[in-house]
């Protein structure tokens, strides 16, 4: 407790500080005050085109308020391709070198538990310049990230290693940092083995740890949402119930919090949070007394689209570096084509009185699929998923469909929410729905899981006449007195489009929000379908006609490093495009073609493999079951689990290493044996079989890593494919 006595004139203080709060001046401060500057960001989820003119944002602040932090309130990971392809490295690139002072977690820091324990995380860590804080987090049974995390309040902290919370001196002045992350991360992410405690509890923690080392100014740098569930946390909930907190930069809800919000607890807490996707940089100017209670703030979002400073030149032409391989990549199959029109457009484009804002069409249900097949992984109970035609921008046209149609079509990034919902609660969604019809509008729900009939001469809210809902296969009348889980997007989920049964929803701590993004939810969807589907999807051929040294792929680079490899496995009938006319070498290099690649360069006779275990390869084509039974029969590949082969997924670096060097060894006389282990920096917590793995490739002049990394989280592409295995191929003599 800081001081009761200044709480009235410092309430009133705050309040007139308000007014004006987005033109802040600088205020004369009394003798021992001290003027700190917050910087900070949240929810940048790898949004990385505008990032030089964020960090001339960042160094233009520094310039006139020489006491300053800056720091980012977590998810960071997923969203853009910068991360699909660079999973966080690209983002920690430029985090550096605007020069962050800490950061916390997000619950999508934990995406990829499930994929590779955290190693993509373990590597963004190792690469920061600066130091973590996470108080309610516990990654002591992870095998990578436990060896960063340090379970004190210190000083004297490291980069690119975990605290509860630190202490970090501005001019003189000491500052408490320490983290919170949404306890909701273990039921919308994949965590696997780290585990997260109560928020309420680590924060009085935290407090009393700085109070006890005589630190007086306290942040909160939080992600668990500035009003999200009361079910599980938020800041507003935080504010109201620990003493001892001066600011809380906030994550998660993508909230923009302008003017920033101040609660009354025994001394004033000030709360901000700057939006979503980088869009904004914000600052936060505070005044605190002798006693470390804030007397005065002032706080801006700086709107980074609309700056008239210079963009950053050292940034912007780091970018360039991650930009040519993410635009190459928009133009890459996903895996998929079209054999009708998708229709994503609006009644005055098709001039036919049809579109995604008066009516239900085959593209708006195939989303709606894709969101309530990510849905149900996440909560099996998800029966219902809608999307607003509004979020629909444009229509796929017949043949391969690519990363930049889907983008075309879903621009904003909106991402996922599971709302608990009553069928009273639906109803009334849908008669908002249908309440202009047979006008168009934004808010025209596409649906799956649900089927509704409604008239449109009946006067508006009284329209619906009938709804269904299918569970377990069967089809149902809609209960009103029941609940279900319905999955949608944000930006609906909160009321948007007027549907206020959904925001009041939200506003009771109903919904979650695990956050998956839209244009990632259907890129994966679609890219399962197989032929025979009813939306028209097949999955982009691979050609089987003899190789030719003059290949047809219209999309290489004569010039290209990666041409004469590709040339190589072409020629040899290993190696085909994802079309005829389409190589796709950016594209991420599924389970199943890895497969088909070693059973060609091996000459794997096929006919007589015995049937594998695998009980989700059957909508494969026969001829792709087959090269994995032979794989299988030669002990060249595993199964995720003894019945689960996941065909689809994508190959990781490490996963890749070790295909190869069970190719070697089955191919020749004598076994790779490792000399010493390959000198990549982020190769020590591999076990035994993936360091000699990696290191035979590095041996062999295969792979030079990135930067003196292997990353061998990162996923591998068909290119890389094409290199790693023509290399292979020649130092490889036939037993």
């Amino acid at each position: 407790m800081k001081g009761k006595v200044f709480k009235a004139t410092i309430a009133a203080a705050l309040t007139a500080s308000v007014i004006g709060v987005q033109a802040p001046a600088d205020v004369q401060a009394a003798e021992g005050d001290f003027e700190l500057t917050i910087m900070h960001t949240n929810d940048t989820h790898a949004n990385l085109d505008n990032v030089a003119t964020r960090a001339a944002i960042v160094n233009d602040i520094r310039g006139k308020k020489p006491n300053n932090l800056l720091l980012d309130a977590g998810d960071v990971f997923s969203g853009t391709l910068y991360f699909n392809t660079f999973q966080g490295q690209a983002d920690m690139t430029f985090m550096n070198m605007m020069k962050y002072d800490a950061m916390t977690f997000g619950n999508h820091e934990f995406d990829l538990g499930s994929v590779d324990n955290h190693q993509a995380l373990d590597e963004f860590v190792a690469e920061a310049d600066f130091p973590f804080v996470s108080a309610n987090v516990d990654f002591a049974a992870n095998e990578f990230l436990g060896e960063w995390q340090n379970k004190e309040y210190t000083a004297d902290y490291g980069d690119g290693e975990i605290y509860n919370g630190i202490i970090k001196e501005v001019n003189g002045e000491e500052i408490g940092i320490f983290g919170l992350t949404t306890e909701e991360t273990a039921s919308i992410s994949s965590p696997a083995d780290v585990e997260f405690t109560n928020y309420l509890e680590a924060a009085e923690e935290a407090v009393a740890a700085f109070e006890e080392a005589g630190v007086d100014k306290i942040v909160a740098l939080t992600h668990i949402g500035f009003d999200d569930s009361i079910k599980f946390d938020n800041d507003l909930t935080l504010a109201k119930e620990v003493e001892g907190i001066d600011v809380i930069v906030g994550g998660h809800t993508h909230t923009k919090v302008s003017p920033p919000k101040v609660v009354e607890n025994v001394d004033p807490v000030v709360i901000v949070q700057a939006n979503e996707y980088g869009k904004f940089v914000g600052q936060l100017d505070v005044t605190f007394n002798e006693e470390g209670v804030i007397t005065a703030h002032t706080g801006t979002l700086h709107e980074v689209a609309k700056s008239t400073l210079t963009p950053d030149a050292a940034v912007a032409e780091k970018l360039k570096e991650y930009s040519v391989e993410v635009d190459a990549l928009k133009n890459e199959s996903i895996g998929a084509e079209a054999t009708v029109l998708l229709d994503g457009g609006r009644s005055k484009t098709n001039g036919d009185g049809t579109g995604v804002r008066a009516s239900e069409t085959n593209l708006g249900s195939l989303i709606t699929e894709g969101m309530l097949s990510t849905a149900k992984k996440i909560d099996p109970a998800t029966v219902i998923a809608v999307q607003n035609g509004g979020g629909i921008r444009a229509s796929i046209t017949e043949g391969v469909i690519t990363v930049g149609d889907v983008l075309t079509v879903m621009p904003f990034g909106n991402a996922l929410a599971i709302m608990d919902l009553k069928g009273t609660e639906i109803k009334a969604a849908l008669e908002n729905s249908v309440k202009d019809h047979p006008n168009e509008s934004g808010g025209f729900l596409h649906t799956a899981g649900l089927d509704f009939k409604f008239d449109n001469t009946q006067p508006a809210g009284s329209r619906v006449t009938e709804v269904t809902v299918v569970e377990n296969g069967t089809s149902t009348a809609l209960d009103l007195n029941k609940n279900y889980k319905v999955a949608t997007n944000t930006f609906t989920a909160k009321g948007g489009d007027g549907y206020t049964s959904f925001g009041e929803a939200y506003a009771d701590g109903r919904v979650s929000e695990p956050g998956n993004i839209d244009y990632e939810m259907f890129i994966d969807y679609v890219a399962s379908l197989q032929e025979g589907n009813p939306y028209g999807i097949v999955p982009a051929p691979v050609t089987e006609e003899p190789g030719e040294v003059e290949m047809p792929f219209t999309d290489l680079d004569e010039k290209g490093w990666a041409y004469p490899y590709i040339q190589d496995l072409y020629a040899k009938k290993i190696m085909n495009g994802t079309t005829g006319t389409t190589f796709s070498p950016k594209q991420d290099l599924p389970r199943w073609q890895a497969v088909t690649l070693m059973v060609r360069t091996l000459g794997l006779p096929v006919a007589d493999a015995p049937a594998s275990k695998f009980t989700d390869i059957s909508k494969l084509p026969a001829e792709r079951q087959a090269e994995i039974n032979a794989a299988v029969k030669a002990g060249l590949i595993k199964g995720v689990t003894s019945t689960k082969f996941n065909p689809n997924d994508k190959i990781s670096r490490e996963h890749f290493a070790l295909i190869m060097n069970r190719l070697y060894d089955h191919a020749s006389e004598k076994d790779y044996t490792m000399d010493k282990v390959a000198p990549f920096k982020d190769i020590s917590k591999l076990n035994a079989e993936s360091q000699k793995a990696v290191s035979m490739l590095y041996d062999f002049k295969i792979s030079d890593g990135w930067n003196g990394n292997y990353m061998p989280s990162k996923f591998t592409t068909r290119e890389e494919t094409a290199k790693m295995f023509s290399l292979l191929i020649k130092q490889t003599p036939s037993k």
